[in-house]
């Protein structure tokens, strides 16, 4: 069967049997042949087949981080000299977690298997959501949207970030409406989920601010408002916060702050996973160290 999980995956990566055979040195037929002989293995088919193109269908993708385990635990049976876990992980991670929390994360991941190779994917949260549910990320690290997470997914709250209200430190105005009748609002991208926290929140209070920028980058605000081009409310994380003295005011929202949950969700639980262990363990060490 591991030669036909690993003719599995290939289609899985490279979405058509054609594709899949480059890959792995086989004929069009001859991985049509295995993906039928594995699917009477398994007992139901495991794509979607539309014309060329194959999609995992719910059997395809329950069967995938298995696959994925099989593999790499035959790996360690060929190689029983490697110590720990070894291969390849792919973990998607937003831009505001890359600057933040990962270097030590990914410090750790190397101390504990230094057998890995860690390739990190960058993107906004729902496509690296949708990366994680097709099998194409082991993990991604992403701010908690606001549906439902798969139930076949493992998820684990790993921050808890207030929003606060920046300004140019020439402003004079204490609160957000005082500061919106001279300043126009830096948008935190609406396409965002975080965004959409900020578009609820200004529902809420029933204000209609002048924007004239809209971006998702959060030390990118930070710099919009630094140079005087508006205010904003964005997560209290980045680069930004880390200078001294900080060049623009931040106000606390006290007893209207309102967060942003950043989780980890993974093909796999800890229990299955070394690998989401050490990062699960790592994540929470920092969770509980940040003030």
């Amino acid at each position: 069967m591991l030669r036909e999980l690993k003719t599995f995956l290939a289609v899985v990566r490279h979405g058509t049997f054609s594709a899949a055979g480059a890959a792995v040195g086989l004929t069009q037929s001859a991985v049509s042949t295995q993906i039928r002989n594995l699917e009477a293995d398994i007992g139901e088919p495991l794509f979607e087949r539309t014309g060329r193109a194959v999609k995992l269908n719910a059997a395809g993708r329950r069967l995938l981080p298995q696959a994925n385990e099989m593999l790499a635990l035959a790996e360690r049976i060929r190689h029983p000299s490697a110590e720990g876990p070894s291969g390849e992980w792919h973990l998607g991670a937003i831009a505001s977690l890359q600057s933040g929390r990962l270097p030590a994360l990914l410090q750790t991941l190397a101390d504990e298997a230094p057998g890995v190779m860690t390739r990190v994917v960058p993107g906004v949260s729902l496509a690296l959501l949708d990366q994680v549910d097709k099998g194409d990320l082991d993990m991604a690290l992403i701010v908690r949207p606001p549906f439902d997470l798969p139930g076949d997914l493992h998820t684990r709250v790993i921050a808890r970030e207030p929003f606060v209200l920046i300004a140019p430190l020439a402003s004079r105005g204490v609160t957000l409406r005082e500061l919106l009748a001279d300043h126009p609002l830096v948008l935190y991208d609406r396409g965002s989920f975080g965004g959409r926290q900020v578009v609820r929140y200004l529902e809420r209070q029933r204000l209609r601010p002048d924007i004239r920028l809209e971006l998702d980058e959060i030390d990118a605000i930070a710099r919009m408002v630094e140079q005087g081009l508006g205010v904003a409310l964005i997560p209290m994380t980045g680069l930004w916060q880390r200078q001294r003295p900080l060049p623009l005011r931040v106000l606390p929202l006290e007893e209207e702050e309102f967060y942003r949950e950043l989780v980890m969700v993974s093909r796999l639980p800890p229990a299955q996973s070394p690998l989401v262990a050490i990062i699960e363990r790592e994540l929470l060490r920092l969770m509980e160290a940040m003030p």
